[in-house]
């Protein structure tokens, strides 16, 4: 009777004419997640203009429902409920009707109804984002520019080779050598060309390619000299070179034209490639295939050793204002930062299909920013980042799964390793996560993951386990967005052009065989 008594009086409690003089309306509900003394917060936020409810969760800004919002805010699910409700006046319209300038009397509409630091942050992002679609429309053009590259570089007469279109550009090409090539070539044919070396010339270059390993560019530059073996019989050393040249020339250009896939990315397989697709400079390209011309290990037969000695020639030719040293070492140090990367992609893939999540993590990691930098200066500059993003944030969750495990067990050393695991790999990695253009999906593996430890707060456990878990759970709410040390970068193999390409296919070529979710 008295309980019924007291639902007479909350039900009567609002038809006092004194309960009734103001209208009103929910305009947000903040809700939390955990325990006194630590826990994770979002909002929901009622949009008047659109008619919606928006969720507010760290740097997230959602859609969302009444009925998640329900969900949320009654308790039992998730260990989170409402815990503070804002109303508004719902005669003061300025609350919920368009804002007018005062001066015009005219509606503010877009941005001119934020706040001035938010006006000029939305600004910066939308000049980011104008400059992302400059770089795509540069990259339309892109196809047509090779193009017009490989027929500016293909030679119409092997015999006018050297006073081609391209040999024009090429100043220090079409320069005689100082010294008589044929002359240095006597001089050094009887201490290094071998046996062997006569024999591979009357059996060709390919013969040549069989007797001795070496790398596919410098396989690429002996086949091209041996494409040209016509014209330097007949025009001599100085036109054999300049028809070798241009010929690999144009192959690279064939080669950068092509579709670029996961298993088989073309810019691995040459710098000057990686180079062209990048839109390097010109002289930083030519520049670059001449000093793997000038390789001293293009040494198997005499025409061979003459094309290397003319590019040597060619090289010291180069007026330092030509080419620019400083830039040409940074583009060259972008190209083994790009193979780094493709070292650590290949290898934490290789490890997260073997389930060593732990190791595959650091490699991923590592690689996800590494990528970022190269990005940041070129869509071609690096691999697909979605890609990577997707399986470091599958190591995170199945790390997350299995210290959870761990800790559920109860054992004290399976319950110590499982949250070694969460402080000394997972934690760290959270606010990389949640930086700034992160993706959806990342905020809401981030969201599962703390749910997973919220979890537990209502269930019964030993003190010692709910002292552990109470010292834990700050550090995976942290909701800090800092980037704290990680571990050092791993220490990567050496990989040569060949292997490195071929073990990088099979490791995308295994992703396609591999059902994950998201992908």
């Amino acid at each position: 009777e008295s309980i019924a008594r007291l639902h007479r009086t909350i039900e009567l409690m609002y038809t006092d004419k004194t309960m009734m003089q103001v209208p009103y309306r929910l305009h947000a509900v903040l809700v939390h997640e955990g325990q006194a003394n630590a826990g994770h917060y979002w909002a929901y936020i009622h949009d008047h203009h659109h008619e919606k409810w928006m969720k507010y969760n760290d740097i997230a800004v959602t859609k969302s429902s009444w009925e998640e919002l329900e969900r949320d805010s009654f308790g039992g699910y998730r260990n989170a409920s409402a815990y503070c409700l804002m109303y508004i006046n719902d005669t003061d319209r300025y609350l919920i009707e368009e804002e007018f300038d005062k001066e015009t009397g005219q509606a503010l509409t877009g941005m001119n109804t934020l706040p001035s630091d938010l006006k000029e942050y939305v600004r910066d992002d939308n000049r980011r984002f104008e400059k992302e679609l400059q770089e795509w429309d540069a990259q339309l053009e892109k196809k047509a520019q090779l193009e017009k590259m490989e027929i500016r570089t293909a030679p119409r007469d092997p015999a006018a080779a050297p006073t081609s279109a391209h040999a024009k550009e090429l100043k220090y090409l079409e320069q005689p050598t100082p010294h008589h090539p044929s002359k240095l070539c006597e001089e050094d044919t009887a201490r290094s060309v071998s046996k062997a070396a006569t024999e591979c010339e009357d059996q060709g270059p390919e013969a040549a390619l069989q007797a001795v390993m070496l790398t596919p560019a410098m396989q690429a530059i002996i086949m091209a000299i041996g494409k040209a073996r016509n014209v330097y019989e007949r025009h001599g050393p100085e036109a054999g070179f300049f028809k070798a040249f241009t010929a690999e020339y144009s192959r690279l250009v064939r080669l950068a034209q092509e579709d670029t896939t996961l298993d088989n990315d073309n810019r691995l397989k040459h710098v000057v490639v990686y180079l062209l697709h990048n839109e390097a400079p010109k002289k930083i390209i030519e520049r670059t295939l001449l000093e793997q011309f000038a390789d001293r290990n293009l040494t198997f037969d005499e025409r061979c050793r003459s094309v290397m000695k003319i590019a040597r020639a060619k090289l010291e030719l180069i007026k330092p204002k030509e080419v620019n040293m400083e830039e040409y070492e940074r583009w060259h140090r972008e190209y083994r930062r790009f193979r780094e990367t493709t070292v650590c992609i290949m290898i934490g893939l290789e490890m997260f299909q073997k389930k060593c999540y732990s190791e595959a993590l650091i490699y991923l990691i590592h690689a996800y920013q590494y990528n970022k930098e190269l990005l940041s200066k070129g869509m071609y500059r690096g691999h697909d980042e979605e890609l990577m993003s997707h399986y470091r944030r599958e190591c995170l969750l199945k790390l997350n799964e299995h210290a959870a495990s761990l800790f559920e067990s109860g054992d004290g050393q399976e319950v110590e390793e499982g949250l070694a695991t969460m402080n000394e790999l997972v934690v760290p990695c959270l606010p990389l996560l949640l930086a700034e253009e992160t993706e959806e999906k990342d905020i809401v593996a981030v969201e599962d993951m703390r749910n997973r430890w919220c979890s537990y707060l209502g269930q019964e456990m030993e003190p010692s386990l709910q002292e552990k878990l109470t010292d834990f759970l700050p550090k995976l709410l942290d909701c800090s967005t800092e980037i704290k040390a990680f571990c050092e970068p791993p220490r990567l193999p050496s990989f040569s052009t060949h292997e490195l390409c071929e073990r990088y296919a099979r490791a995308m070529a295994s992703l396609s065989r591999t059902p994950a979710d998201g992908r």
